[in-house]
């Protein structure tokens, strides 16, 4: 009958719910702790890296002695330290990118110490930025004109490393000629020649270190000296990567084009390779095809088996 069954399925449904609930807190409590042990190890095993004594950018002392400079050092690093992924990855693009930006470098007279100012900028790889800024060196389509790369739909030299380290290196110079320091030059790399005069004018001295400027700049040369530091001591630091697994640089001709080209993927085709390979050697060529007028020649990679 209705009237006995229901107090009858009731009892029962309770004892079963009591008992599954006993199991389940007695699991999760059993479950709580097992891992402490096991968080409070994770917890005792992160190492805090120490930052040098001494530092330099380019020739030029960091005044790690003033407290704030020593923070600024030491918040940097810490954050970029523990990027592994992100560090292991820049280890490996060194091996292919440091030699054709130190190459560059030398040819214009610039300290080496600025490859380090191009990892902060693109992490050694073509970024697009949301402010629309493109390329190993970041350059805005607006300046990138002024000094020599064209920037079109077919064409975005940006995208080249050799065009746009060589820009790189007259933007750097033209800011040394300004304010007479490198350290300042990078730092005017991020704010532009313009920001970087404009507070130097109102605080009455063009000393990066003794400047207040937007946070980003703030930042800007303490994470370029973190890349110096965690490259050059890697080892020492934990970061051991075999010779190996490092990307070693592309194997390639240079082929001078004085002609359009109008199907790409065919021209890579007649000179064995692939469209997919032309374009990994060659991003600057946004299209689908090549277009040269006006007495222009353009320099392309393709790649030697």
């Amino acid at each position: 009958m209705p009237v006995t069954f229901k107090p009858s399925l009731l009892f029962f449904t309770g004892i079963l719910s009591a008992v599954i609930i006993f199991f389940i807190v007695g699991f999760d409590e059993d479950k709580k702790t097992n891992a402490s042990p096991a968080t409070v190890d994770t917890l005792i095993n992160w190492k805090v890296p120490l930052i040098p004594a001494a530092m330099d950018f380019a020739g030029e002392k960091v005044p790690l002695e003033r407290a704030e400079i020593k923070e600024y050092f030491d918040r940097n690093f810490t954050l970029i330290y523990y990027q592994t992924g992100t560090i292991l990855n820049l280890m490996k693009l060194s091996k292919r990118w440091f030699p054709v930006i130190e190459e560059r470098l030398k040819l214009h007279g610039l300290p080496d110490d600025f490859k380090y100012l191009c990892v902060a900028e693109s992490n050694l790889q073509n970024l697009t930025s949301t402010a629309g800024a493109v390329g190993f060196w970041q350059f805005m389509p607006s300046t990138a004109p002024s000094y020599n790369m064209q920037v079109n739909d077919k064409v975005d030299e940006r995208y080249n490393v050799i065009r746009s380290t060589d820009a790189a290196c007259r933007y750097i110079k033209e800011s040394y000629t300004l304010f007479g320091s490198w350290t300042a030059a990078a730092a005017a790399y991020n704010c532009g020649k313009g920001g970087y005069n404009s507070h130097a004018i109102f605080q009455q001295t063009k000393d990066y270190y003794r400047l207040q400027l937007p946070e980003e700049t703030n930042n800007y040369i303490f994470r370029i000296l973190s890349f110096k530091f965690l490259f050059q001591h890697a080892d020492s630091l934990g970061y051991q990567l075999p010779a190996e697994i490092l990307y070693q640089p592309y194997r390639t001709k240079k082929v001078t084009i004085t002609s359009s080209i109008n199907n790409l993927a065919q021209y890579a085709i007649n000179n064995g390779t692939t469209y997919k390979m032309l374009k990994i050697l060659n991003p600057w060529i946004r299209g689908r095809n090549l277009t040269v007028s006006g007495g222009r020649s353009y320099e392309i990679l393709l790649p030697v088996e």
